[in-house]
């Protein structure tokens, strides 16, 4: 490969689609329409003169010369990134963007007002959230800072706790009204995937014979089946007890807590504008204490349940 006729946009292109294995899947991650990455991939093949991918009815298998590239090309992309992320850790300006990432729950239920807050005392930093049930890598630059629920926090990352959440077990207010059964086992049941593995194991310990009518891998989807009255959820207190026609009928046992974590890469953790973030929303979410921990006052006390 002539490296002078080259540019870096043609092997990150060439590596979404490796990774991917198809022009959708790749055209996701770089954020581009599918007829772009067609497009790119193409004429890096033309300009080389070499195919770099088998086009399969299931998707994009690397060649030999692909595969000779990819080695080299992971090892570029890894170089750029660090070389990123160390860049980026020595800028002591407060303005420039942070992207931040969370699961739906807590960028819809938990953030805004935080973030609202911190715009209104940094209004040179812009902040773009970003929404994901699969957990983005900091590592390669897709987010900036990550709010993650669970007890452990990936080692190559550092930040601190920032609260514990409690879960409790959720009706539509209606629903309510009308009456429980004392053995909540036997009521209609809205669960998760496993994208929310650690709440339905927790509840089917404690109360196994439990069985969902409704699943979803989302917790605000869940919320949403909740308040229609679908049926029972299990779900985080901060958010719950803060949602208009929900009933908290139950905590789960004491023992069942899930850490939140404030989190970011090593190298940026002196960047100006991201110690900002974090030293601010390590405050905020201190003062959410009572909430995430589900000590909100009631309209009534959580009742006993037998399994």
């Amino acid at each position: 490969m002539d490296a002078q006729n080259q540019n870096w946009d043609d092997l990150r292109f060439f590596l979404a689609v490796a990774r991917a294995g198809t022009l959708s899947g790749a055209a996701r991650s770089l954020g581009v329409t599918h007829s772009t990455v067609f497009r790119r991939l193409s004429a890096f093949e033309e300009r080389l003169g070499v195919r770099l991918f088998e086009r399969l009815p299931d998707g994009y298998a690397l060649t030999g010369a692909g595969e000779a590239m990819q080695e080299t090309a992971i090892r570029i992309d890894e170089e750029i990134i660090a070389l990123s992320r160390q860049v980026t850790g020595q800028d002591q300006r407060l303005s420039g963007l942070i992207r931040i990432t969370a699961i739906d729950m807590l960028a819809i239920g938990l953030l805004p007002p935080h973030l609202a807050a911190f715009h209104a005392a940094q209004p040179g930093i812009e902040l773009e959230v970003i929404v994901s049930d699969t957990p983005l890598d900091l590592t390669r630059r897709e987010a900036d800072v990550a709010l993650r629920i669970g007890n452990t926090p990936q080692e190559t990352l550092v930040g601190r706790r920032v609260g514990r959440l409690a879960f409790g077990v959720y009706a539509s207010a209606e629903r309510a009204a009308q009456g429980l059964d004392d053995d909540l086992a036997g009521s209609d049941w809205i669960g998760f995937g496993r994208s929310h593995g650690a709440i339905g194991h927790q509840l089917a310990g404690w109360l196994p014979k439990m069985r969902p009518i409704y699943r979803t891998n989302s917790i605000s989807a869940a919320i949403a089946a909740a308040r229609a009255g679908i049926g029972l959820a299990p779900l985080p207190c901060a958010v719950a007890d803060r949602t208009p026609d929900l009933v908290r009928i139950a905590l789960f046992p004491q023992d069942f807590r899930l850490d939140l974590w404030l989190l970011t890469h090593e190298d940026l953790r002196n960047t100006a504008r991201i110690r900002a973030f974090m030293d601010f929303m390590a405050d905020a979410l201190a003062t959410d204490a009572d909430l995430l921990e589900g000590r909100r006052p009631q309209a009534g006390l959580p009742r006993t349940t037998t399994a």
